[in-house]
């Protein structure tokens, strides 16, 4: 129970406090997930935005399913996913109320010109603790520039990019598969690994 209650509260004040969707929500569940709670690592984090973006639902509620089911397994995704919807919920039903006369407040106006800004730099920064993680290689980097240009002129849908980006993951992973294999019966036929290591293991 102790976890479960940690677990609603850090996602509340994640949902309670963050503007602009799931992305600007990004560096928050960071902070207080892989930084202070420890409850999984940057690794895991990056995989778990790959998940969550690649499945149905809204990111901010993937996420905070996956780690409540990790930290409290059923009841802890149940308590994690409550904390982080509660808070849009309220604020939607109230805004629902008086939503004519709450746009035509200036003050109101200019605050959300001020947050458009503020979630800008959120998604920047969650796409830079994405590429700080994510493998560094050849493959990776051409991958991110073209999904990057391709999203950027709008060429195709989201969801073509969701789809090839995951094929090419698994082909890049079965072609490394390959060429290690290759690699290791080479070293094993020159008497550079011993007789009973094959495919890898030892």
């Amino acid at each position: 129970m102790k976890n479960n209650k940690q677990l609603f509260f850090t996602f509340f004040k994640i949902g309670l406090f963050t503007f602009g969707g799931g992305l600007a929500m990004l560096p928050f569940i960071k902070s207080e997930v892989v930084d202070k709670k420890k409850w999984i690592t940057s690794e895991e984090m990056v995989d778990i935005i790959a998940i969550a973006e690649s499945t149905p639902g809204v990111l901010a509620v993937n996420t905070s399913t996956y780690v409540g089911y990790k930290v409290g397994k059923f009841w802890g995704s149940f308590y994690a996913t409550l904390g982080v919807i509660l808070p849009s919920l309220f604020i939607i039903i109230i805004i629902s109320l008086f939503l004519k006369d709450f746009l035509e407040i200036k003050l109101i106006k200019y605050a959300f010109l001020g947050i458009k800004a503020g979630v800008t730099i959120l998604i920047l920064k969650a796409a830079f603790t994405i590429f700080k993680n994510a493998p560094k290689n050849t493959f990776g980097y051409s991958l991110m520039i073209i999904a990057f240009i391709i999203g950027l002129f709008s060429i195709y849908p989201t969801i073509f990019l969701i789809i090839s980006g995951g094929l090419l993951g698994v082909g890049s992973y079965i072609v490394s598969i390959i060429e290690n294999t290759i690699l290791i019966r080479k070293m094993k036929a020159y008497n550079f690994l011993p007789s009973n290591c094959i495919g890898g293991e030892k």
